[in-house]
């Protein structure tokens, strides 16, 4: 998306919480510290797999004796454009940006509301995990539908 219209970027991504600045994610410097930023792309990030719907067989309980194929996150970036203060409430989104042969790709954009501006620009690439084998898969068939909806 080449736009960084609040507005556009709002109205486009299929995935949008609101998450409240708490004051606690200040730093010494007076606004948001850089790692609370991952924290807010983990969130966007969750929500999207979980509004997917996909379930993996036998997951077990939390992460302990896993099975099956999962996620697992590959990697992320977070380009900061504009400080974040205590108090605001942003928008975070989260939108396919790309589907590979084990992974894909989500795009973020974290907005304060306050501000009415786009606050920080985000990426995480999720790879397709086997548990029970230790190792990326292929992503499986039915999770590339709900991932490219017709």
């Amino acid at each position: 998306m080449t736009t960084h219209d609040p507005t556009s970027l709002l109205a486009s991504a299929p995935v949008v919480l609101e998450i409240p600045v708490a004051w606690g994610e200040m730093d010494a410097l007076g606004h948001v510290n850089n790692a609370v930023y991952f924290r807010y792309l983990e969130s966007a990030r969750v929500e999207f797999i979980r509004r997917l719907g996909w379930k993996a067989p036998d997951q077990g309980s939390g992460h302990l004796g896993r099975k099956g194929v999962g996620f697992i996150l590959q990697a992320v970036q977070c380009r900061f454009r504009r400080p974040v203060v205590y108090p605001d409430t942003l928008a975070v989104t989260a939108r396919l940006a790309g589907i590979g042969e084990d992974r894909f790709t989500l795009r973020h954009e974290i907005i304060s509301k306050t501000r009415g501006e786009v606050a920080a620009l985000g990426e995480g690439t999720i790879v397709t995990y086997d548990y029970s084998r230790g190792s990326k898969v292929r992503i499986p068939n039915d999770l590339r539908a709900m991932l490219k909806p017709a």
